[in-house]
């Protein structure tokens, strides 16, 4: 029981975000609080590929620019193992990281790895969320169960 309180916990807004180190798509590992002094946009998806998870990748590319202007880094993070992250990237022209989350430790840090049900059948996996993370390193603002459409444009007015 002490386990699942450990790892359940819920990040608060206010708070300093969780901090993580998982592999990256540009080869290297990546810890959160390295971007201490930028904005992170940090999203969970559930997979490399699918559509919604490709039209996300893409909104977040397409305005990529406007949010490197405003000092924000932006971080993709999924269960999917970085080989894939890195042919995802390479097929969208993603310019931001994709973080490899196998065993789904961030995903837990940041209670969005939920039982998820699909045509009768019952998993685990993410739950499509986005973190707004201060030049501090503390959470601003989540969004959880995000719907694709409009997410970005939300997030980038947040900024703003």
């Amino acid at each position: 029981m002490l386990y699942m309180e450990v790892f359940m916990m819920t990040v608060k807004i206010g708070e300093q975000a969780p901090d993580f180190e998982l592999p990256s798509s540009n080869g290297e590992n990546v810890k959160l609080s390295q971007f201490k002094g930028k904005f992170v946009v940090l999203y969970f998806y559930p997979k490399d590929m699918t559509p919604g998870c490709t039209t996300q990748a893409c909104d977040f590319r397409d305005r990529y620019e406007e949010f490197q202007e405003l000092n924000v880094v932006i971080i993709g993070v999924s269960p999917d193992p970085v080989r894939q992250h890195q042919k995802f990237a390479e097929k969208h022209s993603l310019p931001f990281l994709l973080l490899a989350d196998e065993d789904h430790k961030a995903a837990e840090l940041y209670d969005v790895w939920k039982l998820k049900k699909n045509f009768g059948k019952e998993y685990m996996g993410i739950e499509r969320s986005t973190f707004l993370i201060d030049k501090e390193g503390k959470l601003l603002k989540e969004w959880r169960k995000v719907k694709v459409a409009g997410h970005v444009e939300e997030a980038l007015n947040e900024i703003k």
